[in-house]
């Protein structure tokens, strides 16, 4: 079913039509970001080298001819997460698959597996089979060399010998940087999803708010200039957006937990807040279409990734 300009009367439905959800699960930094941005032909979710670079849930909307497919973004799981940041990181990306109409388990096939794949193995056989949507495990970063894969493979035939009964999951290979095996990939989500009308408007990419994603474009140009100095101690909030004809201005806080993380936010004489400054309103402004004028504020807030109200505030919770 497909709608007029207004949104108001529904069109008849193409027979081939088909719309749902899929859930994008791993573990941190297996590229599920990029292959998303790459099957959606632009950016939608921020990337950096930095693991747990994703902290929300961000919904990626691919419509074509053939129909809609909604991916659910979500943050890399890490077994390691211990803060309650981490935690809530897990939470929403172990729930994502609940509802959905298809599972990517995104595997960063240059690695040896992690107990964080082992987790979603064990998981995703464990699920009740009345709850449990069709998984496609993807072996991302096929670009790179091939020496875990059997490892990989050979780890989810033990885990699947343990829960007889379960489905074998359909494999992928992929690379996020090249384009291999994606069309593939996308056509067989096609099939998965059920006959229906598009669950969101044609003409958007995402649903993600739009503070959130700014914000979210201002950290990524951190985490790639400051690695793994400091990056998960930042946390950025768009206080203000002015929106004019001609132009958005924009203030945005950059908080950190401590005072010593102040200088290194800032950088020498401003530099580094200059240029994140700069990189993010030439981003923001590509985006939206429209002229930013950006303004950073950094702030100490002590502990924020321990606070509940801050992580719901930042939309992490």
């Amino acid at each position: 079913m497909r709608y007029d300009s207004d949104m108001t009367d529904p069109l008849p439905l193409s027979p081939n039509e088909r719309a749902g959800m899929v859930a994008v699960v791993g573990a941190a930094n297996a590229g599920k970001s990029s292959l998303i941005n790459r099957i959606m032909g632009e950016k939608v979710s921020i990337v950096s080298p930095v693991a747990q670079t994703t902290r929300n849930l961000v919904r990626g909307i691919h419509t074509e001819e053939r129909g809609q497919v909604v991916f659910l973004d979500t943050p890399g799981v890490h077994h390691q997460g211990k803060k309650a940041l981490n935690k809530q990181m897990n939470k929403v990306a172990r729930s994502a698959t609940e509802g959905t109409d298809a599972v990517m388990l995104v595997i960063d096939r240059s690695e040896a597996p992690a107990l964080e794949v082992e987790g979603w193995f064990q998981k995703l056989c464990q699920l009740p089979p009345e709850d449990r949507p069709p998984v496609l495990v993807v072996l991302n970063k096929a670009d790179l060399t091939d020496r875990y894969e059997p490892g990989i493979r050979e780890l989810f035939g033990r885990i699947l010998a343990d829960h007889p009964g379960t489905p074998e999951p359909e494999w992928f290979q992929t690379s996020a940087q090249s384009g291999e095996g994606v069309e593939a990939l996308l056509n067989r989500l096609f099939e998965l999803m059920p006959p229906g009308p598009p669950l969101f408007p044609e003409d958007i990419v995402s649903d993600f708010p739009r503070k959130l994603a700014i914000g979210d474009v201002i950290r990524e140009k951190y985490f790639m200039r400051l690695h793994q100095e400091l990056p998960h101690s930042i946390a950025v909030w768009v206080e203000h957006l002015i929106e004019t004809d001609g132009q958005w201005n924009v203030e945005a806080h950059v908080y950190v937990r401590q005072n010593s993380q102040k200088g290194m936010v800032i950088g020498n004489k401003g530099r580094l807040m200059k240029a994140v400054r700069g990189e993010a309103a030439s981003e923001i402004a590509d985006i939206y279409g429209v002229k930013i004028k950006l303004t950073l504020v950094v702030k100490v807030l002590k502990d924020w990734d321990k606070n509940f109200w801050i992580l719901r505030k930042l939309g992490y919770a």
